[in-house]
């Protein structure tokens, strides 16, 4: 194994889950890496020091769930050490609507990486991208779609690849 890579999430009524789902089955293609998949009340913030990577995942209500922010707000002793510095980070979100803040949401959840130190990776324009997700991560909106789900894999899967890069023997 060349890398860790860790997707963490909060979900309230599945949406998010599923995408975390196929974010993991992106991230898992990659040769090298390994994927820890993980709700974040499962989960002892400390398991975030032994990752490569971190894949952010929460419901938008219109922003970031309290329980999340609340969960990373106790990871403030590895941010205080830089214990994430130079690690790779993406998101994604999943809501009731396409157009209720995902952008928002995912805003938030690249700001907490990068305070971190962390390097992010976002998704390039893509036709698919007309109907799901965004450059700043993964998106659902209402029910997850096939669109949305191979979105997902495509953020886990750049995940990844970075990670795998970063971290991988130099050739």
């Amino acid at each position: 194994i060349v890398a860790t890579i860790l997707v963490l999430f909060d979900s309230r009524g599945g949406l998010t889950e599923q995408l975390a789902t196929a974010v993991a089955e992106g991230a898992g293609s990659v040769p090298g890496a390994e994927v820890r998949f993980r709700r974040a009340e499962e989960t002892p913030v400390e398991e975030l020091a032994d990752c490569d990577a971190l894949i952010l995942g929460s419901p938008n209500y219109s922003g970031v769930t309290g329980k999340l922010k609340s969960w990373m707000d106790h990871a403030w002793k590895l941010w205080e050490s830089g214990a994430l510095n130079g690690k790779v980070g993406g998101a994604f979100t999943a809501g009731w609507s396409r157009s209720a803040g995902s952008e928002a949401t995912l805003l938030q959840l690249l700001h907490l990486l990068l305070a971190h130190g962390m390097i992010v990776v976002g998704l390039p324009w893509s036709e698919r991208m007309r109907i799901s997700g965004s450059y700043y991560g993964a998106t659902a909106g209402g029910q997850v779609t096939d669109d949305d789900r191979e979105q997902a894999r495509d953020l886990g899967r750049r995940v990844a690849e970075t990670a795998v890069r970063l971290f991988g023997p130099i050739t």
